[in-house]
Formats: C-alpha cells, sequence, structure tokens
C-alpha cells in the first residue's frame, strides 16, 4: 500500500472525531498520532471544555473497547490492575481484571487521586502488561491512555510524579473554543448528542497496521542528532533544574514520525520535530526558582531552544 492509503486513513479518523469535537483540529490530530505512535496523552485543563468527549470520540471512531474510571480519592490501585478472589467451588483463586483491561483507558480527572493509586499505572503504561499477585497479564494490543487532569492548585489535586509524567508521549491543552465554535456546539447540543454522530471507521487491526507503517518511517542521522542535541540544551539550560530525559527524547522521535506520515511523508524533517517539541518537552522539564521568579514558562524556553539549536538542512521534496 502506498502512503496515500495510510494518510487517507488518518484524516478519515480525524474527520469522525471533528464531529463531536468542535474547533481543536490540532488537538484532535496531535492526539490521533500520539495513539499510532503507541504513545499516551495527558491533557490538562479546566472542567467542561471537552476533554472527555475527545477521548470518547476517538474510542467510537477507532472501534476500540474502552474503560473509564473517575480518579478520586477513594479509588484503589486494585480498581485499575485487577485482584485475586477466592473460587469455593473451585477451591482456587481467579484472577478478576481491573479496569484498565482495554485498549483505550479513559483516565478521567487523574491528579484527584492519591499517589499510590497513580503509581499503579506505571507498569501498564511503560510496558502494557500489569503484574497481580506476582503473576503478570498482558494488555490488549493497541493500548492507550488518555489521562485529564486539572490545573495544579486546583481544589483536592495532587501532582503527578515525575516518573509518571515522563510516561506520557504528550501533554495537551484543549482551551476555550473561539466564539462561532462555541455557537456550533450550542446548536450541536440543542439537536443531539454529538458522540452519536461519530462513526467507526477504524479498527484495533487498522490501528495496529498504522502503527507498523508509522514506526518504518525514515529518520536521517542528522536528523537524530538534531533530537539529541535539543533534549541536551534543555539539561544544560540555567532556567532548567531537570532536563528531558532519553525516553523523553524517544517520545520526540516516534511521534515525529507520525508527524511525516500524516503529511504523507515517508521521511522525517526537522519541521516535524519542531511541530511537536513542545508538547513532547513541556511537561518533561522542571523549571528552576529563576525560572518562576522571571514568570518564564516551559514553552518560552523550550521556543528559546528550538531557536538556538541549528537545524539541519533537510526539506521536503
Amino acid at each position: 500500500m502506498n502512503n496515500s492509503y495510510y494518510t487517507g486513513k488518518i484524516n478519515d479518523i480525524v474527520s469522525e472525531v471533528k464531529k463531536a469535537v468542535v474547533g481543536k483540529d490540532e488537538i484532535i490530530i496531535k492526539t490521533l498520532l500520539a495513539i499510532l505512535c503507541k504513545g499516551h496523552i495527558l491533557i490538562e485543563d479546566i472542567p467542561g471544555v471537552g476533554k472527555t468527549t475527545l477521548a470518547l470520540a476517538f474510542s467510537k471512531a477507532l472501534s476500540l473497547k474502552h474503560n473509564r474510571m473517575q480518579f478520586t480519592p477513594d479509588v484503589l490501585p486494585s480498581d485499575i490492575t485487577g485482584f485475586s478472589m477466592f473460587n469455593k467451588l473451585k477451591n482456587s483463586f481467579e484472577f478478576k481484571p481491573g479496569v484498565a483491561f482495554c485498549n483505550l483507558f479513559l483516565a478521567d480527572e487523574i491528579n484527584r487521586t492519591s499517589s499510590k493509586t497513580q503509581s499503579a499505572l506505571l507498569e501498564l503504561m511503560e510496558e502494557k502488561r500489569i503484574t497481580v499477585d506476582g503473576k503478570t497479564y498482558n494488555l490488549p494490543e493497541p493500548y492507550t491512555v488518555i489521562a485529564t487532569q486539572n490545573p495544579m492548585g486546583s481544589a483536592g489535586t495532587h501532582n503527578l510524579p515525575d516518573s509518571q509524567l515522563d510516561r506520557f508521549m504528550i501533554k495537551l491543552s484543549m482551551g476555550y473554543p473561539e466564539f462561532k465554535d462555541e455557537v456550533s456546539i450550542l446548536k450541536a447540543k440543542f439537536s443531539s448528542s454529538p458522540l452519536d454522530n461519530v462513526q467507526a471507521v477504524a479498527d484495533a487491526d487498522i490501528i495496529i497496521e498504522l502503527q507498523k507503517y508509522i514506526s518504518k518511517v525514515y529518520i536521517d542521522d542528522r536528523i537524530y542528532e538534531y533530537m539529541v542535541q535539543l533534549s541536551t540544551a534543555t539539561r544544560n539550560h540555567p532556567m532548567i533544574k531537570l532536563g528531558i530525559s532519553p525516553r523523553g527524547t524517544v517520545a520526540l522521535m516516534q511521534i515525529s514520525k507520525g508527524v511525516a506520515a500524516a503529511m504523507g511523508r515517508d521521511y522525517v524533517i526537522p519541521d516535524d520535530v519542531v511541530s511537536i517539541c513542545s508538547d513532547v518537552f513541556g511537561h518533561r522539564i522542571m523549571l528552576s526558582s529563576k525560572a518562576k521568579l522571571s514568570d518564564m514558562t516551559a514553552e518560552n524556553i523550550i521556543d528559546e531552544i528550538i531557536k538556538s539549536v541549528p537545524s539541519p538542512g533537510i526539506s521536503a521534496k
């Protein structure tokens, strides 16, 4: 199959999700690319801007088994991973799978639960498997976690540990809709639920096929070096206390391939890397006290780094 087939399939999925999520095309595309690059997505924003609708629209368009959990202080790790229960009839223990056993797991308001419960996600996000009572269970393929969180400092929130933040390929923010888009949302809500209009245009097999195609997208050695130079710059920047880990560089490489595939190319160019860099790096770096006192944001510093690192002379054919 040629590149146009895969690009067309990506466009079909985006078109379906757009039926439910109005005016957020860039967010939709980036979310899909993270799914197709076997990554997880963290969406941070205030309540009511469509975070959950976005995740549910993807579950319908991709025809994937999905589960949703509202994370609250009383949620236990076993609610997510599952637990062993003794069966009197069989005189043995049986494993009861938790809510995470699905293709698309929506973790709603993830930062409202305890750190102990949040840690239950570490293994399943990194290794796509869960260990309970010494026995390991593989999660189905494809597997993606879409987590939403309220802004830091909101009542009842707990900061996610750095080790968990690093496991999210990208972090996005929905933001308020444009005026005309909000009018469209009101009209759509009046007639029916926008999610009812979303049709399945893919399934697990197609997603796995797209994932395999994207993994084969070519990256020149100069692009690899460019990515490492960007990561290294975050580690040496005076305004950054904690820079990008190698896992973060790998995430940038993977989703840059997805950007190239969405543009109809089977090779990566520097613009692909730049277009997604802030979404990959933003939640991974820890700003220094000096940066906070200077009102610097992660996005400001990443933009500065991108401008300071020489781009390799590779362009689209």
